[in-house]
Formats: structure tokens, C-alpha cells, sequence
């Protein structure tokens, strides 16, 4: 799975998700969030709170580092 990048943090959200078979508003439901939330997390718009990425991790039954990494930093 190819993440999506952002200046601070990649994502492998979407991946995941649609690989569960969910639609962004079915995570949204099933973790009390709204639908924008997801697809501004997918999209690298806004980064998740802690208790918001264990959420996706546990219903996507995954661990949170296969959803989100930090980039490598080379200089």
C-alpha cells in the first residue's frame, strides 16, 4: 500500500478502509466521527488525536503505526 503524505505524517487510512469494505461514512459510524473527519485524515488535511487514530486502528483492526508513520527525515 502506497501512503499518502503530508509534511508530517503518512497515511495508509483509504487503504485500509477500503480493504474493510467501508465507506467513509461506515468508519464514521461505527467510531462517532463524521464523514468530513475521514476524508479530511484520508486526504492528509488534518491530523488525527491520539484516541481518534486507536479508534480507526481498532476498528480496522490493525495497530496504529500500519495507519500512520512519521517520514523519514534525511537531510
Amino acid at each position: 500500500m502506497s501512503p499518502t503524505r503530508t509534511a508530517s505524517l503518512l497515511n495508509t487510512l483509504r487503504q485500509f478502509r477500503v480493504a474493510a469494505g467501508l465507506t467513509q461514512q461506515m468508519l464514521a459510524e461505527k467510531i462517532g466521527v463524521t464523514r468530513k473527519t475521514i476524508n479530511t485524515v484520508e486526504n492528509s488535511v488534518f491530523i488525527p488525536s491520539t484516541v481518534l487514530a486507536l479508534k480507526l486502528a481498532k476498528t480496522l483492526e490493525t495497530d496504529v503505526h500500519s495507519l500512520f508513520q512519521l517520514p523519514d527525515v534525511t537531510e
